[in-house]
């Protein structure tokens, strides 16, 4: 089988490198037609005229279709705008759309970019549904999600595949083994569906509980005075997250209470249950497609401070119940989201459409 990657995805982000990746260990050849707008962009939610300048010029320079016929085309995160284009560069090949968000879900409700009863709400919202209808099939993380993108594109839940996010095993591996003092370890960007008020409010409330808090974003304000327990690192490598989980005590997930928050599983979440390391996240219905509580991780009450700083002390103070979760994370990673798992799942929805 073979397929093209196509359009302005971020390529670096782990949901395209983990997809391609695992992709290519089910045996499917992958080529990419790549034209880049959003790599490296450390501020994407303050995306404007330059950045619809850089997109117009991406879309010109994919007009050029690429060499070869394919069995399926697939339009990376974030390609919303990449459709028409994919169609064209699919030549009668299915289109799939691995979407893993709708634009007016971050930029209007998630991240306060554009005000709900805005021109621009308005237009994103029609775009997130022409999206969306333009593909013979979307691909989206949760069943939450999926359901959610469903509705927005006003389509059968049929056309909305799932497959689970993952993390890229050439890095992400068990080898957990935390070192003293304990650390309660959030990593990503500072965005609202992150919670990172939350976070902060729990250090506050366990003060001997060291944290560290690796990231920057559009929250940086709240960190300009943390509390004196929180150690605040703007960013690292990618490549030494794994080193980073594997010292922690505990990793966080997410902790936001928008509607969005209760549809995902975040990248921090599959690789903190891949590199053994005891996960705490929010008790949500997409981490419930996951998850089991007290399992294979600790599930707290979405923007609740005192549950989460209470689920903290626990991991801290039961050295077999963060052993407990940490092999019970590992199993659930195995059995429901290693490349393995993906990349099998994937090829069999390409083979179905074709």
């Amino acid at each position: 089988m073979r397929v093209l990657y196509f359009g302005t995805y971020e390529r670096a982000y782990p949901r395209n490198a983990q997809v391609i990746s695992c992709l290519r260990r089910a045996g499917v050849e992958v080529r990419e037609r790549h034209e880049p707008v959003w790599d490296g962009h450390t501020a994407a939610w303050r995306a404007g005229t330059r950045d619809a300048a850089r997109l117009a010029l991406a879309e010109a320079r994919l007009v050029r279709a690429p060499d070869g016929r394919f069995d399926a085309v697939i339009v990376g995160y974030p390609g919303h705008f990449d459709l028409p284009l994919a169609r064209r560069a699919a030549r009668g090949a299915p289109v799939v759309f691995n979407p893993l968000v709708s634009l007016a879900d971050t930029f209007v409700d998630d991240r306060g970019r554009f005000g709900a009863d805005s021109l621009a709400a308005r237009a994103l919202t029609l775009w997130d549904r022409h999206a969306l209808r333009s593909a013979d099939l979307v691909v989206s993380d949760t069943r939450a999600n999926a359901d959610h993108l469903a509705a927005v594109a006003g389509i059968h839940p049929a056309r909305v595949a799932v497959c689970l996010v993952g993390a890229e095993e050439r890095l992400f591996r068990p080898g957990w083994a935390p070192r003293e003092p304990f650390t309660c370890l959030f990593v990503g960007k500072l965005i609202p569906l992150h919670g990172l008020e939350t976070i902060l409010e729990a250090a506050r409330l366990a003060p001997e509980i060291p944290f560290r808090i690796v990231g920057s974003g559009q929250l940086d304000a709240l960190l300009a005075s943390p509390p004196a327990n929180v150690d605040h690192v703007t960013w690292i490598d990618y490549e030494l997250l794994p080193g980073e989980l594997y010292r922690a005590g505990c990793a966080l997930g997410v902790f936001g209470t928008s509607a969005k928050a209760g549809r995902v599983i975040p990248n921090k979440a599959f690789q903190a249950l891949a590199c053994g390391a005891p996960l705490v996240t929010s008790d949500t219905p997409a981490a419930r497609e996951l998850l089991v509580d007290g399992d294979s991780a600790l599930l707290v009450p979405p923007g609740e401070p005192e549950a989460l700083a209470g689920a903290i002390r626990r991991v801290a103070a039961e050295p077999g119940l963060a052993d407990r979760l940490s092999a019970g994370g590992v199993a659930a990673y195995r059995e429901h989201a290693s490349e393995d798992v993906l990349g099998a799942r994937w090829r069999a929805l390409l083979e179905g459409l074709a």
